[in-house]
């Protein structure tokens, strides 16, 4: 029987489904956000019954320092911000993060519930799986049809977060195929979720999964001339894929062809092959410097971004993108922290990554690979050499925190005994 069926009813009845319904919505957009509603009511109601619920937990403990740094880094830049009241507001709404993940560490308590979460985890993959590949075969998917240029599976023609969202959470179902069927299993989940990826449309998307499926190389070789061996050989079967791809996909060519632009030599090729982000990157170092210490404050990007484009910047004169609002994000890690919060709030960020580093070294052997597939996850999404999505952002922020609350709670899961009730 796929382990699948039993992992999905047991979830029905288990304090975890508030937590995984927030990845299981994430294609229908703000309904996520449902998840993490009964997550903070799940923790209030631990609470009401016992107000030491979380006294002794050592990934809450973590996970305190490490939302210390996000938030904070928005709250400082907020009392410089040039939209004072989007950025409080922002500020505000990141509060929630709290409760979901000590929820987490709430619940994720012994290896047998963090295993079975991650099968359900990987479930939600293999159905976002099975639409993309209806729709790659047919042209439609459950949400309706295909955008010319990118499959857009269960998110829609109009949300083109197919490809990242496959690319972060991928770690999970490559982690429970080859737990359950070995490296065979590995092998097809790979191959499965590789045609989706592709096909996206999201160059930053194929950078992410290429880093995840390098990780995963590494851990079956364990050896460099293993991982050698296994690199060439991956790369041959990406480089037919590709090939494959190029001839039968039109979506795939033209992301290629716009790819391939930035061997033209110049800053306008560049410009095209990064659709465009060469001006935000720009614009992004204008703002930077005139808002050093602590940026033009968190989600304030699109209200500064028109102040400091030229007036033929493509994204202010552009129809698709807005007609005079400009750019709504840095579209890279590094620049949205230093634009947003500034110096002093990469300065956090740089703490905050020091501190999970620490948390993963005290874990212990057990507790590190206990977490794998979630910390696999996490240097895919925060990997700085690659395009983003903004991490303040409502979606993809929920799903950076999700990630994180899950991280702390998985490190210490084998050592925390299931409490009654949880």
């Amino acid at each position: 029987m796929s382990p699948f069926v039993p992992a999905l009813k047991n979830l029905l009845r288990s304090p975890l489904l508030p937590l995984w319904l927030v990845v299981a919505l994430l294609p229908f957009g703000r309904s996520a956000e449902l998840g993490t509603f009964l997550c903070t009511i799940g923790l209030l109601l631990a609470w009401r019954r016992d107000p030491a619920v979380l006294r002794g937990n050592a990934g809450a403990r973590w996970l305190c320092l490490l939302l210390a740094c996000y938030i904070g880094a928005a709250l400082l830049s907020a009392f410089g911000a040039v939209m004072p009241g989007k950025s409080w507001s922002t500020v505000l709404a990141l509060l929630r993060y709290v409760p979901l993940g000590w929820y987490a560490c709430y619940t994720m308590r012994g290896l047998p519930r963090l295993h079975g979460f991650y099968v359900a985890v990987a479930a939600v993959m293999a159905f976002w799986v099975l639409d993309a590949w209806m729709q790659m075969l047919t042209g439609w998917s459950l949400r309706g049809h295909a955008e010319p240029e990118r499959i857009s599976g269960l998110f829609g023609a109009d949300d083109p977060k197919l490809g990242p969202s496959l690319a972060v959470l991928s770690p999970f179902a490559l982690w429970v195929a080859r737990e359950r069927w070995q490296r065979r299993g590995l092998i097809v989940a790979f191959l499965l979720l590789l045609g989706p990826v592709m096909l996206s449309g999201s160059r930053s998307a194929w950078i992410c999964f290429g880093l995840v499926a390098l990780i995963f190389l590494w851990r079956e070789a364990r050896s460099p001339f293993r991982f050698i061996a296994a690199c060439a050989v991956t790369g041959m079967i990406l480089l037919a894929a590709g090939g494959v791809a190029w001839k039968t996909s039109t979506r795939f060519e033209v992301r290629m062809q716009r790819t391939l632009a930035v061997f033209g030599g110049s800053e306008q090729d560049l410009n095209e092959a990064t659709t465009g982000r060469l001006d935000i990157w720009h614009n992004s170092l204008a703002m930077i410097a005139a808002h050093p210490i602590t940026g033009v404050g968190v989600r304030d990007f699109r209200y500064a971004y028109p102040h400091f484009a030229p007036a033929n910047d493509h994204f202010m004169v552009a129809e698709n993108c807005g007609d005079g609002v400009g750019a709504c994000h840095a579209h890279q890690l590094v620049l949205e922290i230093l634009t947003e919060t500034g110096g002093v709030g990469l300065l956090l960020w740089l703490v905050g990554v020091g501190i999970a580093w620490r948390a993963w070294r005290r874990a212990g052997q057990i507790g590190r690979a206990a977490a794998f597939p979630v910390t696999v996850s996490l240097v895919a999404m925060l990997f700085p050499i690659n395009t983003h999505m903004a991490f303040y952002s409502a979606w993809w922020g929920l799903l950076f925190a999700w990630l994180l609350g899950l991280w702390c709670a998985a490190l210490y899961a084998p050592s925390e005994e299931p409490r009654h009730g949880s």
